[in-house]
């Protein structure tokens, strides 16, 4: 017990310090150090753009009922490879990604007028559904391993009436492939599944050739761990990226090559 203990303590210690470190290393001009007129843009709209939209609402809504269920349901995570039962309520306050910054892929995908959006990872099905909302056109298919939690989450996409949501449910290690064969051309990737560095890699190699010059990937989490935080190194050095954007909690990922080969650190 105190061996984990110290290990979860460790972990808490590196991921503060990594942060103050971002926030020193972070130039928060607005992004006004930018010289690309379309990656300006885009920091403007999506990270510092603050406004509500009207749909932003009900799905808070609908997290803070998540946060009072009190059902228990059978949850199976590939990612470490043991099964367990858990309260969706539980998963509601640990797992689901904060107001800003499911909101801030809400408005990626609406600064880039997307129509195909893959996210990795489905939970309960907030992120889903801010992918979803900008519009009744986007065809957003997301991908959950845990049958029991997918179920929570197509009921939440019925109460929000959002009929423009797939869900795949299996190992993605073993269905993305697929998935990508039908889904063709990618505009928006949302990557938030196993937190391995091999499975993050793996996922951004699969879905890397689906890309073309304004698709735009978000990985989480990416100094969740040293594997998540050498994940992102790799990715930032891959041979099609060109300009990043480190949050901190969120790296984003672009391939068009009129961008500079360049990370910009900012804070959300």
């Amino acid at each position: 017990m105190f061996i984990f203990a110290k290990k979860i303590s460790m972990s808490k210690i590196r991921l503060i310090y990594k942060y103050f470190r971002h926030l020193l290393e972070s130039k928060n001009t607005k992004g006004h150090g930018i010289h690309s007129p379309y990656l300006y843009r885009f920091t403007q709209n999506t990270i510092y753009e603050k406004n509500p939209f009207y749909v932003f609402q009900q799905i808070e809504t609908l997290r803070d009922h998540l946060k009072n269920d009190d059902r228990w349901i059978e949850f199976k995570d590939f990612g470490t490879g043991f099964d367990r039962d858990v309260q969706v309520k539980t998963i509601a306050k640990k797992s689901l990604k904060r107001m800003v910054w499911a909101q801030l892929l809400f408005r990626i995908v609406n600064f880039t007028n997307a129509k195909n959006v893959l996210e990795l990872g489905t939970s309960l099905g907030l992120t889903s559904a801010y992918l979803a909302s900008p519009s009744a056109d986007i065809r957003c298919v997301t991908l959950e391993g845990s049958h029991s939690v997918a179920e929570i989450a197509k009921e939440n996409f019925e109460k929000l009436a959002l009929r423009n949501i797939a869900v795949e449910i299996g190992n993605i290690d073993a269905i993305l492939v697929n998935v990508l064969t039908k889904m063709g051309t990618l505009d928006v990737v949302f990557i938030d599944a196993n937190h391995q560095k091999k499975s993050v890699l793996n996922y951004f190699e699969q879905c890397i050739k689906h890309i073309h010059p304004e698709t735009v990937f978000i990985l989480d989490d990416i100094y969740w761990s040293a594997d998540m935080e050498d994940a992102w190194k790799i990715i930032r050095k891959h041979e099609k990226v060109t300009a990043t954007i480190d949050l901190f909690e969120m790296g984003i990922v672009f391939f068009n090559k009129s961008f500079p080969k360049k990370t910009f650190k900012m804070v959300l």
